[in-house]
């Protein structure tokens, strides 16, 4: 390796090429030769590339990490309100689950985006207006807008963190792939830091009942609903000041993942017909295929808000392109298990709201299908499939609108 190095100091090529046959052998070689290379420009830039001090963890100042261990507290706060104000559980939790964490979180990216007044009122004025709405709902026990609304008021919720991020209305195709990015990072690191926590918890309540104190039960009730909270901002904080922390690990697992769901889903489809397992008089398994539909959907967009960012192999688009084939499968099948439904049974709630959700994701899956396919046969490059989804995405967030406050009323409140 000693020769060759020496004998390609000025051809770049060549050594790219020995670099990347041996990447340990090549540093270490070459950082024994440099003091004899000092004069050589290609020499210098190598001892730089090679040589450059990565980022340690960075406290992005103190008012930052106050707000947040701030944001931590008041979301704590939020999730014993039940206890504080003697609320029903079950009444508190279901409506306003959502307003735990993503008002914060809001509150935050408004904060570090420095949003005009006009934006936080906008903020404001929708997250209000849910909060409102949620908790006048009629209090009965069956109630398939109730379930609706409060499942779709998430999603609200989630879109408008998404315009904090973002921060305007506009179609930034890099701030609203960045937003997914954001969410695919945000799980990463939030689920490194529950299982932290999961272990200390454990080592906690395991040492104090050695000495004869059983405190798992205030452990669980007190601490651990602050906790659970504080977990996704400071994963935000995280996110947000040091991107290298996972910067590197979630194009890893969007690689890895994609192909392994694509190969799930195929073998899922085929052992579905050998079951005799359907959608289609089967409300349960409609409702399983949706949920898969879904995740398989963020996987996507996941992979695709990870490809747009770098550089993306034929391989790997082929396999996003199959990946979104197939998912058009599963959505052409629950649709029209839908439908069939439908006709069979009559229009219900949920029955309306997971058809137009279908649509919504069938159309958004043909757009990025057509970006794919323009790209593995070179007619444009990947940046065309994250536009195909940024564009789309405040589609849903009007989907969203619709189904919390209109289903309701449309449907009167059954």
């Amino acid at each position: 390796m000693k020769e060759e190095i020496l004998s390609n100091l000025n051809n770049p090529g060549q050594l790219e090429r020995l670099y990347r046959t041996d990447k340990s052998t090549f540093k270490r070689v070459f950082n024994a030769l440099y003091p004899e290379l000092t004069n050589n420009t290609l020499a210098a830039f190598w001892n730089e590339r090679l040589n450059f001090a990565r980022e340690e963890i960075t406290r992005n100042g103190s008012k930052e990490l106050v707000w947040v261990i701030m944001a931590a507290v008041l979301a704590g706060i939020i999730a014993k309100l039940p206890a504080f104000l003697h609320i029903s559980e079950d009444f508190f939790y279901p409506r306003n689950i959502g307003f735990i964490l993503f008002p914060v979180l809001t509150a935050y990216f408004a904060w570090k985006n420095k949003l005009s007044t006009g934006k936080i009122a906008f903020i404001a004025g929708t997250t209000l207006t849910g909060l409102i709405f949620i908790n006048s709902f009629p209090d009965v026990k069956q109630s398939d807008t109730l379930i609706l609304s409060c499942v779709h008021l998430l999603l609200l919720l989630w879109s408008v963190l998404g315009f904090a991020f973002v921060g305007d209305l506009n179609n930034n195709d890099e701030k609203r792939l960045g937003f997914l990015k954001y969410n695919g990072d945000l799980v990463v690191i939030t689920t490194l830091i529950v299982i932290a926590a999961a272990i200390l918890s454990g080592m906690t309540i395991g040492l104090f009942s050695l000495i004869g104190l059983n405190i798992k039960t205030f452990y669980i009730e007190n601490i651990v609903f602050f906790a659970l909270p504080a977990a996704p901002i400071a994963g935000t904080y995280l996110t947000q000041t040091n991107p290298q922390l996972v910067g590197k690990v979630s194009p890893v697992i969007a690689k890895i993942f994609s192909p392994l769901v694509l190969v799930m889903l195929l073998i899922y489809l085929v052992a579905m017909i050998y079951s005799g397992k359907n959608p289609y008089n089967d409300r349960e398994f409609l409702v399983v295929f949706n949920a898969l539909l879904i995740g398989v959907m963020a996987i996507i967009f996941f992979s695709v808000a990870e490809a747009a960012r770098t550089t993306k192999s034929l391989t790997e688009t082929w396999v996003l392109l199959l990946l979104s084939l197939v998912t058009i499968l599963v959505n052409g099948i629950a649709l029209s298990a839908i439908l069939f439904r439908m006709a069979e049974w009559g229009i219900t709630p949920n029955r309306t709201a997971v058809l137009g959700g279908n649509i919504l994701i069938l159309i958004n899956l043909l757009l990025v299908t057509v970006q794919l396919v323009r790209t593995v046969t070179k007619k444009a490059n990947i940046s065309g499939v994250g536009k195909a989804i940024s564009f789309y995405l405040p589609i849903y967030f009007i989907w969203t609108i619709i189904v919390t406050f209109i289903f309701p009323l449309l449907f009167g409140f059954k």
